[in-house]
């Protein structure tokens, strides 16, 4: 059902939660529909490996780094794990979260075996907390590989943990990546469209897919069979590893306005960053996404050249 708000209610949200859902659809996409979202979960996925060396700011070897940014930039909705939440939120109660429910490390590759990645918090744990401080908790992410062996236990952890957050008013994002020995290769655009596909019948609000790639093609172009197969399940790209603020909010504008995204899940680009740097590359990425600025005066924003 589609409320006064414009905000379409999934059906498993009961009428009590119904408010809930909507004031966090509103937060978290800012009234615009489309989705800024601010990852920090690596410090789980990527170990150090993404806050620690050359090119990387001296700024991000503490995790600090990542809520002063969520605290001081403009935001959708910053994405990590409870732990961290529980150790830094009381000094940055303003920020909305989104707890990662699943998370692994990169060490095992998938040569040696099929990626899975286990639920670690369960629904309940967030509700309490979100209760008992007062947090903006407004939703919970889980990550799925498909094609890994393991497939249909994250299948089912997912279809679980958000009819549980349906139910208590919180939204969902789903990380979908095809990935395992049965998968030629991840990029494949027709695959991940079917990823999205997945994420529609389990009912997710979000995806977040990586962008496809196929030779001869543009990347935003082939985005269309993937937004397009998600049905009313909102799509989003992941921000990839670091490159150039221009060639970064050139791709998120393609991605927006030909692909049919509807907003973007950036970690890398914003938080190697050193923070006044970080800070407006988040609010660069923002205007893109919630105000549908140009690249050029996004680009003017990260550069701090606006009038």
């Amino acid at each position: 059902m589609t409320d006064d708000c414009n905000v379409l209610v999934p059906l498993d949200v009961p009428e009590s939660a119904k408010a809930t859902y909507i004031d966090n659809y509103l937060l978290v996409t800012q009234g615009s529909g489309n989705l800024m979202l601010f990852a920090g979960d690596q410090k789980v996925e990527h170990m150090n490996n993404d806050f620690y060396g050359e090119g990387i700011a001296e700024d991000d070897a503490d995790p600090e780094h990542l809520f002063r940014i969520a605290q001081e930039s403009r935001i959708g909705v910053f994405a990590t794990q409870l732990g961290l939440i529980t150790r830094y939120a009381m000094d940055y109660p303003d920020v909305p979260y989104l707890v990662k429910m699943n998370s692994k490390t990169h060490l095992v590759k998938t040569a040696q075996k099929d990626p899975y990645s286990p639920q670690l918090f369960t629904v309940r744990q967030v509700v309490d907390l979100r209760n008992s401080t007062g947090l903006d908790i407004a939703g919970i992410g889980y990550t799925i590989y498909l094609g890994s062996e393991k497939e249909s236990r994250m299948l089912r952890e997912a279809a679980q943990l958000i009819s549980e957050a349906h139910a208590n008013g919180l939204l969902t994002v789903l990380w979908i990546y095809p990935r395992g020995t049965a998968v030629g290769d991840e990029k494949d655009p027709h695959l991940i469209a079917g990823a999205t596909g997945v994420a529609a019948t389990l009912g997710s609000d979000f995806v977040k897919v990586n962008a496809p790639k196929k030779d001869g093609e543009s990347s935003a172009e082939i985005l269309k069979e993937v937004t397009l197969a998600a049905g009313r399940t909102k799509v989003v790209c992941a921000g990839g590893s670091s490159v150039s603020a221009e060639a970064f909010l050139t791709q998120l504008y393609d991605q927006l306005h030909t692909g049919g995204c509807a907003g973007n899940a950036t970690g890398r680009n914003i938080h190697q960053k050193p923070l006044g740097e970080a800070m407006r590359m988040c609010n660069a990425i923002s205007a893109l996404t919630i105000d549908g600025a140009s690249v050029e005066d996004a680009l003017a924003i990260y550069l701090g050249t606006e009038e």
